[in-house]
Order: structure tokens, then sequence, then C-alpha cells
């Protein structure tokens, strides 16, 4: 069977192009990205359906280089942080593609020793990665296969549409965007916000109700318990004090939460790894030895996956060299980044794992890389203190900020693609694909999508800004974990982290943790910590959503099973919730272009001010109006 071709690189790269997109927009906006597999795969059979010489393992490879690619735009919750610093004003478009191309390609390598430990050798469920394997499957060869992969693309335009038009109307000022209330608790406050937001609903059926009942719940606690709590007695105006509160309190304890989430994952792994470590070095003696592999036990040969790792340094050295000119590093530059050089390997392996492991655990889409960019940030920034101090220049300081962001980001690159790369070689252990060819196709998608996230967070940057830039404009995205990310680095290398803070957080991480292993025992429902460690430090506005979605995905897989093909219509459901995805974070891409070409931040406004209040009140009809629809029109294609 054909596997790797020209075309279907070709195919690969231009749906990247719309996916890594999509996912940078979506990630700034709501702190989420989303899986790429299963529509990638959807539109690759819908088109390669016409080629009369297309195989499974062909399709397997377009979607294998669009879900890289796609994954890998989960670096703007780092890279903007530089913007937020004021340490860069735009985004030096070469710079940025190097540190994803060579964190990415470090990605793919390490996580290649992990395959066997975590995939071949492994009961963990991979749900994005099955689930992408079995539309495969079905899509090929068969008249019926055809048929459903047209569906399923229409299912995809049809809740992309949806999702632009009510994007659209928002942007007319006919419909709110938002919707927002603070509100006096006595002498404490709080306060209820969301935003009317077509991808969120998208995000809470992807994620499922499990993540969607841990990120209420961890809502919950950040609004109900430590809003109350922490601005009791604060004088000054509401909103003023509901927003400073959050953002400097409250966000830190969810920091704490994602943190211990990502050490108790990473404890939970460590004996899988080491067997599959042993198992690959096993692998290769065999080859060595002339044993003949199954092609689908055939890996980059381990002395490959060695050499690149080796070689990936030079450019990284480069790269931490070439952006720390002229500040404090070049002090004592050889200990610097050479220490920084041993945190990019060792703690990138650890992340490799961690992300590998939990993009298994509960899918690519909710892999804790949140999480482990905050051990990350912490432990980079530790290090520096370790060798420069604390200092009262408070421009040194901003250099070591900027240095500690800067090599975070190439440690996040390797994490983000290591969360993918297992979900893509679990889809093709399903498919009987070739585990090497898949890997070369991941470091043509980690090139691809290298390619295209820079021009796209300028234009973002351009066009909205980002919350808490020293440009910001009203309009500016939120990109939660960027700001997260370098608020930590200014507090550890400042010397004003309130660590006590990051400490309540961690308790409630290790409680949650806890009752989590509890009802796992019991075969009850379960309680991501991960997920109400996300709860607690995204806005309200930027989470309620998800588990409403959560709800509706949830009522919806119970209509499918009970349906003539159950696997099918859950299958068309995914697709309908990517479609809202994919349509918003498109729609957001293309108004920030017309943002930046008018130089107006509301350019297609046609309802006048006074109009806000009917907008306000017509929001929830139109939003769960049209919501209504799309599910109502899925069912009817999958019942016709």
């Amino acid at each position: 069977m054909i596997e790797l071709t020209f075309r279907g690189i070709l195919l690969g790269g231009l749906i990247t192009v719309l996916f890594t997109a999509a996912n940078v927009y979506l990630g700034l906006k709501v702190g989420i990205t989303f899986a790429t597999s299963i529509p990638a795969a959807v539109i690759s059979m819908a088109l390669l359906r016409f080629v009369s010489t297309s195989t499974i393992l062909e399709n397997n490879i377009v979607q294998t280089i669009a879900s890289a690619a796609g994954t890998l735009a989960a670096i703007i919750f780092v890279l903007p942080g530089l913007i937020m610093v004021g340490w860069w004003q735009g985004f030096p478009y070469w710079t940025t593609a190097a540190v994803c191309a060579v964190g990415g390609i470090l990605g793919v390598m390490f996580s290649v020793p992990l395959r066997r430990a975590l995939v071949t050798g492994s009961d963990l469920p991979y749900p994005e990665g099955v689930a992408a394997g079995e539309v495969l499957k079905v899509g090929a060869g068969s008249r019926e296969g055809d048929v459903e992969n047209m569906r399923g693309l229409k299912v995809i335009v049809i809740g992309s549409l949806a999702a632009a038009a009510y994007s659209l109307a928002a942007s007319f000022k006919f419909v709110a965007a938002e919707a927002a209330k603070n509100f006096k608790i006595g002498a404490s406050a709080s306060g209820v916000s969301t935003s009317w937001s077509m991808a969120l609903i998208g995000v809470g059926h992807l994620v499922g109700i499990s993540v969607g009942i841990a990120m209420f719940i961890g809502m919950l606690i950040a609004w109900a318990v430590l809003m109350p709590i922490f601005t009791s007695g604060v004088p000054g105006e509401l909103d003023t004090v509901v927003r400073t509160v959050f953002r400097n309190d409250v966000r830190m304890i969810g920091a704490g939460t994602i943190g211990v989430a990502a050490i108790w994952t990473l404890l939970k792994i460590l004996g899988p790894i080491a067997r599959g470590v042993t198992s690959a070095l096993a692998a290769s003696r065999a080859r060595a030895g002339g044993q003949s592999l199954d092609l689908t036990e055939r890996d980059l040969p381990i002395g490959i996956v060695a050499g690149v790792s080796v070689a990936m340094l030079a450019p990284i050295a480069w790269l931490l060299w070439d952006f720390s000119t002229g500040g404090p590093v070049h002090d004592m530059p050889l200990t610097a980044i050479g220490a920084t050089l041993a945190f990019v390997v060792v703690v990138g392996l650890v992340i490799a794992a961690v992300c590998g492991y939990m993009a298994g655990l509960i899918g690519a889409s909710n892999s804790p890389v949140s999480g482990v960019g905050i051990l990350a940030v912490l432990v980079v920034s530790l290090m520096l203190v370790a060798l420069f101090g604390h200092s009262e220049d408070a421009e040194r300081t901003r250099a070591l900020v900027a240095y500690a962001l800067f090599s975070t980001a190439i440690v996040f690159s390797v994490a983000t693609i290591s969360n993918d790369n297992l979900q893509d070689l679990k889809t093709g252990q399903i498919v009987g694909a070739t585990p090497w060819k898949q890997q070369f196709a991941l470091i043509l998608g980690v090139i691809f999508g290298s390619l295209v996230i820079p021009p796209v967070l300028d234009l973002l940057n351009t066009a909205f800004t980002f919350q808490g830039a020293p440009n910001a404009k009203d309009t500016a995205l939120a990109a939660p974990q960027a700001a997260l990310i370098s608020s930590l680095a200014k507090g550890v290398l400042g010397g004003d982290l309130d660590w006590s803070l990051i400490g309540i957080g961690a308790a409630i991480g290790i409680g949650i943790i806890a009752l989590d292993e509890i009802l796992q025992r019991t075969g009850k429902l379960r309680l991501h910590p991960l997920g109400v460690g996300m709860g607690i430090y995204l806005p309200m506005a930027l989470t309620l959503l998800i588990p409403v979605g959560a709800l509706i995905g949830h009522f919806y897989d119970r209509w499918a099973k009970r349906t003539a093909n159950p696997e099918f219509a859950e299958r068309m459901g995914v697709l309908a919730a990517t479609g809202l995805i994919v349509g918003e974070s498109l729609f957001g891409v293309t108004f920030a272009g017309i943002v930046a070409a008018t130089g107006s931040d509301a350019p297609l406004a046609l309802a006048p001010e006074s109009f806000a209040h009917i907008a306000e009140l017509a929001a929830p009809v139109a939003f769960f109006g049209l919501v209504w629809l799309l599910y109502r029109n899925t069912k009817k294609l999958i019942t016709a």
C-alpha cells in the first residue's frame, strides 16, 4: 500500500494552514486548542476519494501532518508573554519559526522511544487517536464509507458557517459578543460572565462530561469560594476589585493546582517510560543483528533519534545566544546557556512523557501542556535566580524574564508535539501504518506549522493586541496561559511571587487528586485535577460555556447510542463540534485582517450604540437557537 506520497504531503500542508490559524486564534482567545486529527482525516478522505490509487495509509499521513501542525499552535501559550513584558513589539518571523521548528523536531525525537511503552504496550484509551483510526477504517474503500465521509464534511461546513454567522452578527453589533455582571456579597464581591462563543460549545462537546464537570467545579471554587474570600474588605470600584483579585490571587492558586496535577501524572508513568526506552533499545539491537521487524514495529532507528536530538542542540544554543545578546546572560554565557540546554533536554524528556501519557488518557485536547508549561517556567526562572540572583535593576530583571520565557517556549514546542505524536501513532497502529513514516510526517507537520504560526501571531497582535501588554487595546485577546506564565517568571525573578497562593492551589490539587483516585476505584465519574485547575485559573467568560457544551455533547451521545449506527452518529457529533470551533476561529483570523487593514477596532459595526441593550437580549436566543438548529440538522443527516 502506498503511504507517504507527495500529494498526501501537499494536502496535509494545505489543511495545516487552516487548522493552525484556527488553533492560534482559539488558544489566544480562550486558552484551549482542539485536536485536528478527525476533521483532517474526514477532509482528506472526502478529497482523495476522487483519486483511484489513494489508500487508508495515505489518508493517515495527511491527518498526521495536519494534526502535528495544528497542535504546534499551542506555542502561543508562551510566546505572547514576550509582548506582555514589553520585550518584543511583534513576532520576528525567522526567530519565531525556528523556536517552533527546533522544539517540535526535538519533541518528535523524544517521543519515539515512548511509543512502545505508551501505545503498543499500554491500555491507555487514546480517545482521539482511536476515533481518528475508526474514521479512517470506515472510509476505506467502500461506497458506504464515501457517503459517510461526504456527510461528515457537510457537517463540518455547516457547523463552521453557523459559528461564523454568529460571529459576523456580533461584529455587526446585532447581537452581543459577551455578557458580564459583577456583584457585591456583603463586604465581598464576585461575578458571572460568559462569551457568546460557538467555539466554547464545540470545545465542551469534545472534552466530554467528566472534564466539563471538573472545569465547572473549578469555576465554582474560584468564583463562589475564593473570590468572596480574597475580595472581603478590599476597597475600590467593584469591577476593578473583581478583575484585580482574580488576576493577582485566584489565578495563582489555579497555577498551583495545575502544577500538582502535572507532577502527579509524571510520578504515575515513570515505570512505563523506563520500560518503553528499554524496549526501543532492544528493538534497535534486534534490527542491528539482522532480525526483521514487522512494518508496524519499525520506528525511526534509535541511533537517528539520538543523532537528531543532539544535532538540534546547536541551533537551540545559537537561538539562546542571539536572543540574549546585550543582556545579563552574556555576563556568563557558557554557564547560562549550557545550563539552559541541560534544562531543555531533561525537562523536555519529562514533559514529552507527561504529555504523551495525558494525551493517551484524556486526549490531546486536554493534555496538560499548560500545567507543564507552568512547571517549566518555574524551573528555568529558579535556575536563573541561582545563577544571577535578584536585582534592583528593573531592566536587568526584564531581560532575565524574557530569557526565561524564550527558553520555556522551546520546551513548550517539545511538549506540544509529544502531546500529539503518540495520539497519531495510536491511529497508525489501528490502521496498520509504518511508525517511522508517520514520525517523518510529523517532522514535516512541524515544519509546515512553524512557517504558518509567526504571521498569524503577528496579525492578531496588530489587530487586537494582548491583555497586559503595554499597548493593549479594549479588544485585546486574553492569551490566559501566556499571561500566567509571564507573571510567574516576573514573580520568581523579581522576588515578589506569593508562594502562599501557589501553596493553596497545590493543597486544592492534592485534595482533588485524592478524590479522583477514590472515584476511580469505585468506578464512578472521574474528576480530572487538570480540569479543576483550568476552571480555577481561566476567566469565567472563557469557561462557563464549556460545561454547557459538555452537557449538550453528553445528551447528544446518549441519543447517538440509540441509533442504528452509534459509532457513525457519535463521529458526526464530533465533526459538528469541530465545525463550530473551526468556523469561529477562522472568522476571528479574517476579522483580525480587516481590523489590521482598517485600523478600526469595530470595522463592521452597523448597529448604533443605542441598540446595545436589544443586542444583549437577542444574544442568548440567537446563540442557542443556532446551536439547536445545528444539532437538529446533524441528527437529520444521520437518520436520512
